[in-house]
This record gives structure tokens, C-alpha cells and sequence, in this order.
């Protein structure tokens, strides 16, 4: 199962990928959460120990130098576009709680072709990750769909535009759906965070009629009681997990 994770900024992708990898990952699957978001905070929100030591794939000169041929920000005609990456997940990623975590960073306009060395690199390990590892891949992206192309589109099987109860979080779903059906994404579904009331609820319902919810996620104080407090966010809310044990019931039926 592969499942992507998009919205506009601060809605709450990287809590919903968190959640989301928490549930399968005690459900007995082998899960592989990648954090393609330039912000990284995906171990924070994990729990991960010592998160802010993770360095990013994408800065990891050497490797990339390794794989590519070419090292970052030096002039290099050539390097290759299709570099050994099938031994990088075990490499590269970290295990907590029964969770692999991998840390991409940031990749420049990789959605029409990044010609840098590390772009090829985090191209060719996201084409991997979707078409051939046999894991539940989670991916948290940013707001976009920058990490996905043609190729590594038909290794979705799902892409999530988390929402909020705002006009700017429905202009931006409507954006990141209209991005992904140009590159073959069909299977798109919504789920809205910080939901306070019916009012909220009604409002998405009503702005994104033609859209597939998949779950509508409740705001809780203790989400942001424990982020203050530097505690891990997936044991913050039962309220949260139960909504997100839900939506992780309609994905598992996407096997």
C-alpha cells in the first residue's frame, strides 16, 4: 500500500502521516514513513529521539556524490539520472517503535525534472520506494505534489489532501487535485483536520462537494499541549487516533 500525503501548509499532514504509520504499524504491517516535507518534522512528531540530528538524503553529499557521480553545487555536465538506490531504505532510515522513518529534504522543481545530482538521486529512491518496495509507504509531502511524476504516479494508490475548515485550505486541495490528475493520480480522497463543530464539517462538505472524505479529524487542545511540551503528538489525542484508526480501515481495504 502507498499512500501520499499533500495539503497547504499547517494543516496537519505530517500529524495524519504520524497517526496513520502509528495505526499500521500496530496492526502488524511493516511501515516505511518518508518525510519529503523541506520542513523535516515528521521524527519530532514520532517521538524520535535525538530527531533534530537526522540529516536529510538530499544533504548527504558524499552518498549523493557516490550514486550519482556528481557532487552537489559543483559543476558536473553529467551524472547519473539512474543511480543505485534499492539498498538506500534500509541504509538510510531510522526504526522507532516499530517505524521506519526516512528523511528526504527539500528537492528542487522535481515535479518537471530536477537536473541536479541530488534531485536525481531523491527521484530515483521515491520511484523505489512506490513501485517496488513491498511496504506500507506513507509520504508526506509538501504543500504540492512535487515529489510525484508521470513514472511514480501508478505506485500511488492513494493520495490524501488533508483540509481545514478555511477557504485558502479548500483553494489549495482543489490546486493539488487538479496537479495530480494532470500526472495520472486518480485515487484522491480528503480528510479534514481541526474540526471543531458540525458547522466545520458542513462547511467542507459543501465547498469540496465532488471530493472523497475519508474521515474528518477533531481539534484537540492536547495536540498542541503536548507539542509545547516536546511530547511525542501520536500519544496526545485517543479522540485523534480513534478518528484516524477509522480512515486507516478505509485504506486497508485499498490492498
Amino acid at each position: 500500500m502507498k499512500i501520499a500525503v499533500s495539503g497547504k501548509g499547517g494543516v496537519g499532514k505530517t500529524l495524519l502521516v504520524a497517526f496513520l504509520s502509528t495505526v499500521f504499524a500496530k496492526s502488524g504491517y511493516s511501515v516505511l514513513a518518508i518525510d519529503a516535507d523541506p520542513n523535516v518534522n515528521l521524527a519530532v512528531t514520532f517521538g524520535f529521539p535525538n530527531s533534530q540530528k537526522i540529516i536529510p538524503i538530499s544533504k548527504m553529499d558524499d552518498l549523493i556524490e557516490e550514486r550519482t557521480g556528481a557532487r552537489p553545487g559543483q559543476m558536473a555536465p553529467y551524472f547519473r539520472l539512474n543511480p543505485k538506490v534499492d539498498d538506500l531504505p534500509e541504509k538510510c532510515s531510522l526504526k522507532y517503535d516499530g517505524i521506519r522513518i526516512m528523511v528526504m529534504g527539500p528537492i528542487k522543481a522535481a515535479g518537471s525534472g530536477c537536473y541536479c545530482p541530488e534531485g536525481a538521486l531523491l527521484q530515483a529512491l521515491i520511484a523505489h520506494l512506490l513501485l517496488e518496495v513491498d511496504e506500507v509507504v506513507i509520504l508526506d509531502m509538501e504543500a504540492g505534489i512535487e515529489h510525484l511524476t508521470r513514472g511514480t504516479a501508478k505506485g500511488v494508490d492513494k493520495l490524501i489532501i488533508v483540509v481545514e475548515p478555511s477557504r485558502r485550505s479548500v483553494e489549495t486541495g482543489y490546486r493539488v487535485r487538479d496537479l495530480a490528475l494532470e500526472i495520472g493520480v486518480k485515487n484522491i480522497g480528503v480528510v479534514a483536520n481541526k474540526i471543531r463543530n458540525e458547522r466545520e464539517k458542513d462547511f467542507l462538505i459543501s465547498s469540496m462537494p465532488d471530493f472523497e472524505f475519508l474521515g474528518f479529524i477533531p481539534y484537540d487542545q492536547g495536540i498542541i499541549e503536548a507539542d509545547l511540551a516536546g511530547s511525542p503528538l501520536v500519544n496526545s489525542s485517543p479522540k485523534v487516533m480513534n478518528e484516524v484508526k477509522n480512515i486507516a480501515a478505509q485504506l486497508d481495504k485499498l490492498k
